[in-house]
């Protein structure tokens, strides 16, 4: 690698770097077909980054991006939680549509169809070369019950990544462990790994036994009191795999560093890179040199080092020439949340800052902030750079990369994604007139109003103190001119809701 990284993520690149197509390196460059990239954050919300307003956090590398590609303020996930945002990216379709699409447990079952159209299937079927490094958090294996210590299956190999390098799902979840294709990486054969979300299995200590041993301390009541790895409470327990561990402050680096050793070995022929990054999301434990650098706790921090992350990718395509034939996507899985687990002083030192910007709720909330996130779209010399308001979905990147390759798409695979390649491109400012959001409860938008389905939830979630959106009666809003959702109009004008209420039965009931 050009640039010194940890020395752990020096072995593993080390470790795994035949793993890598070799017959990449003979292929001639097909400048025809750009490299893309797509850049995942995890929980980070529309008022984080200095380009969407914020003036207690500067970004500058992500503001470079914004700069000199499209800065979209409409710009969506389905879903204001993780699991189904990242389901709906990968098949097209809405994640309601489908049970068992909620926020799972590090143990569950692949829940992506192995014989579907998903987005990198689009690629592949282009010719690219694609690859995941990051976060999956959609599942492995046929079942809850698998065998960690050999090959872990179906995964994103089998959804169609050439090459992953994950973990399984969340930081906060166990098991606290990098798998490179099928395999836990330094796992040795004396060490099994055991993984139970029901009972604790091993000796190894836990939070709620031990907090005397915690580095981060957890919250009350969150569930972050399970097995203790690198001084940190977990969800759920594990034994064994002690070498195969993370530590948490080498995890960006770590995955920086697959990443661009997937760009380098791929440099000479078009390549997807789904880079699904870990920040802000719990437990925010950054490197050191990112440590109170923010001034807003360790969640500024982790923003800051995600920046960093971003700007080191944009480096080493500079570095390799390819820059201006890679387009970049970068967006968030969900809208934002300050106390998700641990007492990391998110909240006492926010100091002003707005991770939702103008927007009510955020993460779990079906109110605008827990879907509406940063959405910017980079293609030097190709995306004429501007801002758009344009209504955008990662749901609709298969249809818009089918329709780029002109390779159509089976009848009934990735039916709720559409065709935004013109919006996506820069040439139009006409994006969906019609979309689903998912938190607690439905909402629809068209043509700018919006529908919040009657729900019975709490109106707050009292855990991280975010509105859920959640009311007994429906909820209308104008978001051209009321995007805070400050006046509910249902009142005023019933046939607006009754015509939207209809219209989303209409979409539910699409097979």
């Amino acid at each position: 690698m050009k640039k010194p990284i940890l020395a752990f993520a020096s072995f593993i690149c080390l470790f795994s770097i035949n793993t890598f197509s070799q017959a990449n390196k003979t292929k001639p460059p097909q400048k025809n077909r750009p490299n893309v990239i797509y850049i995942y954050a995890d929980d980070l919300g529309y008022g984080d980054l200095s380009c969407y307003g914020a003036t207690k956090l500067h970004t500058p590398n992500l503001d470079k991006l914004a700069a000199s590609g499209i800065r979209f303020t409409n710009g969506h996930c389905t879903s204001a939680t993780c699991t189904p945002s990242r389901y709906a990216l990968m098949t097209g379709q809405y994640p309601w549509r489908k049970q068992g699409t909620g926020i799972l447990p590090g143990d569950a079952a692949l829940i992506i169809p192995t014989d579907h159209t998903t987005l990198p299937k689009v690629f592949k079927k282009a010719g690219y070369q694609t690859a995941i490094v990051g976060k999956w958090h959609l599942g492995l294996g046929d079942a809850v019950a698998k065998n960690w210590n050999g090959e872990v299956k179906p995964g994103p190999n089998e959804v169609g990544f050439d090459y992953s390098f994950i973990f399984p799902a969340t930081a906060d979840r166990v098991p606290t462990v990098f798998l490179e294709n099928h395999k836990v990486i330094a796992l040795e054969a004396n060490d099994s790994i055991a993984v139970s979300y029901t009972h604790k299995v091993g000796n190894d200590p836990t939070g709620k036994e031990h907090p005397e041993l915690l580095k981060l301390k957890s919250s009350p009541g969150q569930g972050h009191d399970g097995t203790i790895v690198n001084g940190i409470g977990r969800i759920g327990f594990m034994s064994g795999g002690k070498l195969a561990r993370w530590v948490d402050e080498e995890v960006s680096s770590t995955f920086l560093a697959k990443a661009e050793g997937f760009i380098e070995q791929n440099q000479q022929h078009p390549f997807f890179l789904y880079f699904a990054m870990t920040e802000p999301h719990v437990p925010r434990m950054p490197a050191t040199r990112f440590k109170g650098t923010s001034g807003l706790g360790l969640r500024g921090d982790v923003i800051l080092q995600l920046d960093w992350t971003v700007g080191e990718v944009m480096k080493e395509l500079k570095s390799l020439g390819i820059e201006k034939n890679t387009i970049i996507i970068f967006t968030s899985d969900n809208g934002p949340v300050l106390d998700d687990g641990y007492e990391d002083e998110a909240v006492a030192k926010l100091n002003g800052h707005t991770p939702a910007g103008p927007m009510r709720g955020g993460k779990y909330s079906a109110l605008e902030g827990g879907t509406r996130i940063p959405f910017l779209i980079s293609w030097p010399g190709k995306v004429k750079p501007g801002v758009s308001n344009a209504l955008v979905s990662q749901i609709d990147l298969i249809a818009s990369f089918s329709n780029f390759f002109k390779q159509p798409i089976p009848a009934g695979d990735a039916f709720d994604s559409e065709n935004m390649i013109d919006a996506f491109m820069g040439r139009s400012n006409t994006g969906r007139s019609v979309y689903v959001e998912q938190g607690g409860a439905l909402a629809i938008v068209k043509d700018g109003w919006k529908l919040i389905t009657p729900n019975n939830g709490p109106a707050l979630n009292k855990g991280v103190n975010i509105e859920t959106g959640n009311s007994p009666e429906p909820q209308l809003y104008n978001l051209t001119e009321d995007i805070g959702e400050k006046e509910n109009l249902a009142a005023k004008y019933p046939e607006k809701v009754k015509e939207m209420t209809e219209l989303l039965l209409s979409i539910k009931e699409k097979k």
